[in-house]
């Protein structure tokens, strides 16, 4: 019996389509009745604009629910009347008639579809489109997940609002949608979210959506970032929202995997780690005030006079760089830094040199073992601060792109898998627990043969930001190789390990893709290994890459449990 959650993530988008296609007969009797008051009335005021809005929501809107066909026929009405509002009074008059054609024309077209995708849409209860301002909060929830950051949507269209908000509730977000720009106003003022998703444009509301994001800029000491959504790409729509204060702006259909991103950016919580900067100098008192200086501006900093225990210091501390005196008693700078160059590990690690030699000769030898620069003492506290700064994020950036894959930015192969033995040695010495998962997109090469190597790299982004946004900060997911992706997740039972990997399979399962080809969705299998149960990281990662091709030979989007008995257990779709 299948499982109510999954059921909602699987079904809940087709529902909202049918629930959309239920509604637009009445947006057609609209528009043919604006048609005909247009015929005869052709100045009446308003007319032309209240055309423009009808067949621009059909426009954005069934692009968004992958209705393709009916929304290049609302594009076509959009021309036909973007066309007759540039003529002068005049043009207008002797182009009415035939314009009008050009939407009835329109609008049949858009009938016959239609037709089409309702006797196309499936069995499916339809969910009748709710009047409310604001349609509840939507979110996904899994075994040991912390709530995701709150996002505010409002659009005119509250299905294509809720269609955004399932999406976008799959990578970790709670949202909640609105349709009226004065009750999302009332809301953010109430109680403001991390993050605000509006269009431009209300049909119903007096209120345009710009205006409600600069009135709320003045009124909150700490608005949230606004992303605005438009079918407009003109550049007085853009211009009205950076002047309102938004930070993005996405046109409408919306590619989701783009506005996760934007969203992740815009609302990342995550502190930077300070930098840790090792101080090696002879005298305590002169290591003790440069250090001193640099946990001022938050650094943390680990001095010490031994050279002989440098080698120790920095497998324990582990510092994005080395401050060091040239002259030292039992061991010079010069001989220390050729010592720690000679680890493999050590040999892109900054070593600058902080001395009183002021002779230029005798500096440049100092660079000449590899030091990344000379400071002269005594030095000015903001020009310490400044060298150690850009010395020290630079390694940071070498070191992230030395282990991370450079389309998802995950951790590679060769980190994950230095990180599951270490992991592992931790889970041995506290008896504690780790879960090891291999997790592969279904049926990958027909994606990519399919809709293109671009299309398949969005796969793949869309699954990295997934794991990244829905695994807890303790755990660890990179990239394996290709399509295939591994997860560390620490401190967990596999049962619940299990059931937060098969509740990512399910939200997975529920993100749209669209390509020239079309709209398309994709599945992942995964597989699922324990310690204790397996003892080793080598067996830990064979169990659970044999979890993974017994899911794959049973059918896919699944997950499969290897168990130390060498039995499996199975979580995923039923046939």
């Amino acid at each position: 019996m299948k499982d109510r959650q999954s059921l909602i993530l699987r079904e809940k988008l087709a529902r909202l389509c049918r629930a959309y296609v239920d509604q637009l007969p009445r947006t057609l009797e609209d528009a043919s009745r604006l048609c005909a008051r247009l015929t005869e009335t052709p100045h009446h005021e308003g007319v032309l604009q209240d055309l423009y809005r009808t067949f621009h929501n059909i426009k954005g809107a069934a692009a968004s629910f992958g209705l393709e066909d009916i929304g290049a026929a609302g594009a076509a009405g959009v021309e036909v009347i973007a066309r007759l509002q540039r003529m002068d009074p005049l043009a207008l008059e002797t182009a009415l008639a035939a314009g009008v054609v050009d939407l009835e024309s329109c609008l049949r077209r858009l009938h016959i579809l239609l037709e089409e995708a309702s006797g196309s849409s499936g069995a499916a209860d339809s969910a009748p489109p709710r009047s409310a301002s604001a349609a509840g909060e939507i979110f996904c929830s899994s075994v040991g997940i912390v709530p995701g950051r709150r996002v505010f949507i409002c659009d005119d269209e509250d299905l294509l609002g809720q269609q955004i908000g399932t999406q976008l509730a799959c990578f970790g977000y709670v949202v909640t949608v609105f349709t009226d720009p004065v009750a999302l106003r009332a809301a953010v003022l109430a109680d403001a979210p991390d993050a605000l998703v509006m269009d431009i444009v209300f049909p119903n509301s007096a209120t345009a959506g710009t205006d409600v994001i600069a009135e709320l800029r003045r009124r909150l000491s700490n608005p949230p970032p606004v992303v605005f959504m438009s079918v407009r790409s003109d550049f007085e729509a853009r211009l009205r929202a950076i002047e309102a204060g938004g930070q993005a702006y996405f046109l409408k259909p919306l590619e989701v995997i783009q506005l996760v991103d934007t969203l992740d950016a815009l609302t990342s919580r995550q502190e930077p780690e300070p930098f840790r900067i090792l101080i090696v100098d002879d005298d305590p008192i002169v290591a003790a005030y440069h250090g001193t200086i640099l946990e001022q501006v938050g650094m943390v900093t680990r001095a010490m006079d031994e050279p002989a225990e440098v080698l120790e210091v920095l497998a324990d501390f582990k510092p994005d760089l080395v401050l060091m005196d040239v002259y030292m008693p039992t061991c010079s700078g010069h001989d220390l830094s050729r010592l720690i160059r000679q680890i493999p590990d050590y040999v892109s690690l900054p070593i600058v040199f902080l001395s009183g030699e002021t002779d230029k000769g005798k500096q440049f030898s100092a660079m000449c073992v590899g030091a990344e620069g000379f400071l002269t003492k005594p030095i000015q506290p903001d020009d310490l601060i400044g060298a150690v700064t850009i010395r020290a994020e630079r390694m940071r950036v070498l070191r992230s792109l030395m282990v991370r894959d450079s389309l998802t930015g995950l951790f590679n192969h060769t980190f994950v898998t230095q990180f599951t033995e270490s992991s592992l040695a931790a889970a041995q010495r506290e008896q504690n627990t780790i879960c090891f998962a291999m997790i592969d997109v279904d049926h990958f090469k027909k994606v990519n043969d399919t809709h293109g190597h671009p299309a398949g790299d969005q796969v793949l982004l869309a699954l990295a930001r997934l794991l990244q946004q829905r695994l807890r900060n303790s755990d660890m997911v990179g990239r394996y190789g290709g399509e295939e992706f591994a997860a560390v997740l620490r401190s967990i039972s596999i049962e619940d390990a299990a059931e937060v990997i098969d509740q990512l399979r399910r939200d997975f399962s529920s993100v749209r893709f669209r390509s020239a080809k079309g709209e398309f969705s994709c599945t992942f299998s995964a597989g699922l290994a324990t310690f204790p149960g397996y003892e080793t990281g080598e067996t830990l990662r064979h169990a659970a890459d044999q979890a993974l091709y017994s899911a794959k030979n049973n059918g896919r989007n699944r997950v499969v449990v290897a168990e130390a008995a060498e039995r499996v257990c199975v979580l995923g779709a039923r046939r």
